[in-house]
Formats: structure tokens, sequence, C-alpha cells
């Protein structure tokens, strides 16, 4: 049996052992430890060092047993508008999870898509691929086309490229281009294609914010 106050030589991080379980991101995992409702060998846990033996530990989440799964899933969807990226929701709005009723392998959507966002998302139970995909030192390309009020000038979407402050923190720099015959049926709109190597919460949208132009329709 492993020791709770283990070393990482006699098992793995809890966070790990949830994320290889499929139950969760990494970043998900370490939420549901601090919030103690992750048990190892009946013993609540909400230390983030703690470490585990996924075999012979006894883990659990809300009383679930974590068990390593079986195969690996890799499910891509188109998300539509209207639908929201988790697994349920307080106020009761459609998840993406209603979109796919025949699957029932525990799988979780890798990154997020806001309400009325739409476009690629990707879901699976290989927590060491959320890893990857989400982790800001491997600066994974997100790729979206904004449909914008206006028509911005060069001079701000090299601002936009460069870099905007939100919430005190400047964005990295992004790839941005006025998409050829951008201006819509109406005249008041333009799509831009942003290119990030970060994600923060509703970046895109609030980038454009950033500079006057806020974003009428979203698609990765």
């Amino acid at each position: 049996m492993t020791d709770l106050n283990c070393p990482l030589s006699r098992g793995i991080r809890l966070q790990k052992v949830l994320s290889t379980a499929g139950v969760a991101s990494r970043r998900s995992a370490e939420r549901l430890i601090t919030d103690g409702r992750v048990t190892v060998n009946g013993q609540t846990v909400r230390r983030l060092g703690t470490c585990a033996d996924p075999i012979s530990d006894d883990v659990r989440v809300d009383g679930r047993r974590v068990v390593p799964p079986k195969q690996r899933r890799y499910l891509i969807m188109h998300k539509p508008r209207g639908y929201i990226t988790t697994l349920n929701d307080p106020q009761q709005r459609r998840t993406v999870l209603d979109l796919i009723p025949r699957v029932h392998d525990y799988v979780y959507p890798v990154g997020r898509l806001d309400y009325e966002s739409e476009g690629l998302l990707l879901l699976t139970n290989d927590g060491d691929l959320t890893a990857v995909l989400t982790h800001p030192r491997n600066r994974v390309h997100r790729v979206y086309e904004a449909t914008i009020r206006g028509l911005p000038p060069l001079a701000k979407l090299r601002k936009l490229a460069a870099g905007v402050t939100i919430d005190g923190r400047r964005t990295a720099p992004a790839e941005v281009f006025l998409l050829a015959g951008s201006r819509t049926a109406r005249d008041d709109r333009a799509r831009v294609q942003i290119v990030l190597r970060e994600g923060r919460n509703r970046q895109v949208r609030r980038m454009f914010n950033a500079i006057g132009h806020p974003v009428t329709r979203l698609r990765r």
C-alpha cells in the first residue's frame, strides 16, 4: 500500500492517476482534489503533492472507484453554438455530452469553447494527450475565425498581434489576418483569422474587445 506522503519514486501524483484514468484533465483533477472529492484508501486527500499507486491503492472520486481505462477514446466534433463545454452545468444548459448520447465511455473535453462559440473540439480519456495539448509550454496553435463589428485598421491588427492586456497580463504574440473579401453582407462586419498559442478564458472575444471590435461570431 502506498504511503499518502510518498516520494514520487513510490507512486505517481494523484492528479496524474485521475487524468490517466480518464476522469478529468490534470487541471480539473487538481480541483477535484482540493475540493475534497477524492479519497485514497478511504482517506480524503486535499494535498496536491499526494502520490498513489493506481494498481494497489483504492482511489475514488465522489465515492466511485477510479480504474485505468481499457482503451483510449478520441472523439472530434464540431461544437455548435448553444452548448457548454463541460461535463455538467449547474444552470442546466445543454453540454457537449448531449451531442454524443451513444458514447458510453467516460470522455471529457480538451480545452473549452464558450457557449456562443463553435468549431473543433476534441474529447478523450487520454490524460497524457490532454496535458500535451493544453500546457502553455507546448504552445499548441489554436486557429479561430472571428466575425467582428467594424473593419479594424492595420494599426489595430498589429496591436492585437503584438499583444493586449487582459486582467493586468499581456497576451502572447499572435498571428492575425484580415480575410480576403472579409466584408460580410452587412457592411459593419469583417472576418479575421487569429492564431493563438495560449488559451485563456474567452480570450479571443476579450482581445477584440480590447481594440474596440467586439466579436459577433467565433469559430475554431
